[in-house]
């Protein structure tokens, strides 16, 4: 493979890649891939190093308020349509003499782009690759794998959310004689929910996971497997599965202690109650992700996150810890959850003033 060009031959295609989808121009974005392949830099490099970095502007630029949804959806799918592109160039097709993989996104998680930019630059090493795309439902999964027999699953996931999904489709692929690598930020920056979960292996971006199934296969499963409580005991005491079994009537508890005790809100138009209904449903959400996988941090770090995105909305995060204490009184007689909620709580706290006041360590 070659060896990446200099960092200022990468930047120019950057800037204008990122030019041309921040103003949902196609034609512009397909012009910048074509120069940049015309120059000499390699497709590889193009997929990951421009395409794959203006998408993670993309999400940041969306993240600090300065992208609107439709221009970030307009942005992702311009994209989209310059690796399909790609894709589709003449004499592009390589061997697949190195062995099969099927790429696909746990059921529920819509961020496609990552996996796709695997998909390619697998089929850029010489693999058959089998690209399911977004949303695949595990089902589905496991009948294709049963047809056409694949060397590997690589599972994608942005959304950790989707962590208990993830984890029953990666025993599912387990059980059909497939190995899993995951990728995503889903499974944590270190890669510890894909170890948690059992995967046979993880990486941090497309290259390292490419580079990971270039070097040799990964391990067979074993027969039997895991079952959930052999590496994640702490769901025998129910808190995960009583959480997520109610979790709309704490939302619906935790809305309503609002309303009472927070003046504010009462003026609030309908669609800023929908919004603060559906802020209330994403932290329950995360709260019994974090009880699944055992882990405080997940949920103090959406908590923080969350109160980021409504600071760059203009939107007072005043009411993220009362909310989080109306939980704690609502889950009073679960002892893990109360304990995850008390901790993101006294750190959401510390967040805010330190972004209150600059300097001070959060």
């Amino acid at each position: 493979m070659s060896l990446a060009p200099p960092r200022a031959e990468l930047r120019e295609y950057v800037d204008a890649l990122w030019a041309a989808v921040r103003d949902g121009d196609e034609h512009a974005a397909g012009e910048v891939a074509t120069a940049a392949l015309a120059a000499g830099l390699d497709e590889e490099s193009l997929l990951l190093d421009v395409i794959g970095t203006v998408q993670r502007t993309v999400g940041q630029e969306w993240a600090a308020n300065r992208l609107t949804v439709a221009q970030e959806h307009t942005a992702t799918a311009i994209n989209d349509r310059v690796i399909a592109a790609l894709a589709h160039r003449p004499g592009r097709r390589r061997a697949d003499s190195r062995g099969r993989v099927t790429v696909a996104c746990v059921d529920g998680e819509w961020h496609a782009l990552p996996a796709r930019l695997l998909a390619e630059v697998l089929t850029l090493r010489g693999f058959a690759v089998d690209y399911l795309g977004a949303q695949v439902p595990a089902p589905h999964l496991i009948a294709h794998l049963h047809r056409t027999g694949p060397d590997a699953v690589a599972l994608s996931s942005s959304i950790a959310t989707r962590l208990p999904t993830a984890h029953a489709t990666i025993t599912a692929c387990q059980a059909a004689g497939v190995p899993v690598i995951a990728g995503g930020a889903a499974f944590g920056p270190d890669g510890r929910y894909a170890r948690l979960l059992g995967a046979e292996a993880w990486e941090p971006d497309a290259r390292a996971a490419a580079d990971r199934l270039s070097a040799e296969p990964l391990p067979r499963p074993g027969p039997g497997g895991h079952q959930v409580l052999d590496h994640l005991p702490h769901l025998a005491d129910q808190e995960y599965t009583m959480v997520s079994r109610n979790s709309a009537q704490l939302v619906k508890a935790v809305f309503t202690g609002l309303e009472r005790d927070t003046s504010a809100m009462r003026q609030d138009t309908d669609l800023q109650r929908q919004h603060t209904a559906d802020d209330l449903a994403h932290i329950v959400e995360f709260l019994a992700t974090a009880l699944y996988v055992g882990d405080p941090a997940l949920f103090g770090g959406f908590l923080t996150w969350t109160a980021d995105i409504l600071t760059a909305r203009g939107v007072p995060v005043q009411s993220l810890v009362p909310a989080v204490r109306l939980l704690e009184v609502e889950l009073r007689d679960f002892p893990r959850a109360t304990e995850m909620l008390a901790r993101a709580r006294a750190q959401v706290g510390r967040h805010t003033a330190a972004v209150a006041e600059p300097g001070k360590p959060a």
